[in-house]
């Protein structure tokens, strides 16, 4: 009796001993989801770094920050550098160590996170469109689960104004876009009739991964007197490439955002990626302090895009731009 009373003490210890060493693994070992502080911790997976998704990612700290206080909040900041199959292994490791919060900065990362947890509050940022992204018919801006965010949409039909103020003698414009990204192809089939009903012909030039880029738009090149280019991030990361193939060839490129107009465009109408971020900050702070139900929350945008133009190649292709756009320094 007294040999079993002792390995029974001794085997307590030894859980009481492992439950404590578990308390210090993970990265959300600072936050809530230990126990070990009263820090919250926030998961954030981002694409890609690329201009407009850092911006959006350094506002929505900043304002997170500015409502928890800096000292109360963690942010465990993971780059899936443009791999769409590591942002369900980043999310998953989020789930796994029990974060307060996941912030989600760009669609593969938004559709990635729904997978991985129907109970963690999911912000999103750097999305176009909740319901193509998530598959919700008749979306109506509020996603209705633990789910919410903002979107970096700017009026599509003030996009295609662009063509008509900087570009009057286009009549054929190619539409750019990877045909994996849904947001994308939203995008494209919204502003076809916006350009249509200018008398512009469009044709749609997707292509299915970065290798495929060079030759979808060189093979196509000749056919058309002007690019869009949406919101995609397969082309922001390679706006280099498109800038070597357009410039050269006086095709100018009307962009869907300021980064990617910095890279290879004539001008763009943008929305501020840091406001945005900042906004979906606001949202964290009132789910996470204030209590408020992210199933009721509706996607909020940032009401105030501007005009940019990139003078560079705008000088260089003898484009004339009104004073009423920016320039992007």
């Amino acid at each position: 009796m007294k040999k079993t009373k002792l390995l029974t003490l001794l085997s307590i210890v030894g859980l009481m001993a492992t439950a404590c060493s578990g308390n210090n693994s993970g990265p959300a070992s600072s936050g809530n989801a230990s126990g070990s502080s009263k820090k919250t911790v926030i998961g954030i997976c981002q694409i890609a770094q690329f201009d407009a998704l850092d911006a959006a990612t350094a506002g929505f700290k900043e304002a997170v920050e500015q409502g928890l206080g800096k000292d109360n909040v963690v942010f465990d900041f993971q780059n899936a550098s443009g791999d769409t199959s590591l942002c369900q292994t980043i999310v998953s490791s989020f789930v796994s160590s029990k974060v307060d919060m996941i912030m989600a900065n760009a669609t593969p990362c938004l559709q990635a996170a729904v997978q991985a947890t129907e109970t963690i509050p999911i912000l999103g940022t750097s999305v176009t469109d909740y319901g193509s992204a998530l598959s919700i018919k008749n979306f109506n801006g509020t996603v209705g689960f633990n789910i919410s965010g903002t979107s970096d949409l700017a009026p599509l039909s003030d996009q295609a104004d662009i063509f008509s103020e900087l570009l009057p003698g286009v009549k054929k414009v190619g539409l750019l876009y990877c045909s994996s990204e849904s947001n994308s192809l939203f995008q494209v089939e919204t502003i076809e009739p916006f350009l249509k009903n200018k008398g512009i012909t469009t044709t749609r030039l997707p292509f299915s991964a970065t290798g495929d880029l060079d030759t979808v738009l060189s093979g196509n090149l000749a056919d058309v007197d002007a690019l869009y280019i949406p919101t995609d991030n397969v082309c922001a990361n390679n706006t280099s490439l498109i800038d070597q193939i357009c410039r050269p060839a006086k095709k100018p490129v009307v962009c869907g955002e300021e980064g990617m107009c910095k890279g290879c465009g004539v001008a763009t109408l943008s929305i501020d990626y840091n406001r945005l971020g900042k906004i979906t900050g606001e949202m964290a702070v009132s789910i996470l302090k204030d209590g408020a139900d992210i199933s009721k929350m509706a996607i909020r945008y940032d009401n105030a895009p501007e005009k940019k133009f990139n003078k560079e190649i705008c000088d260089e292709l003898g484009i004339t731009v009104p004073s009423t756009y920016v320039e992007i320094k």
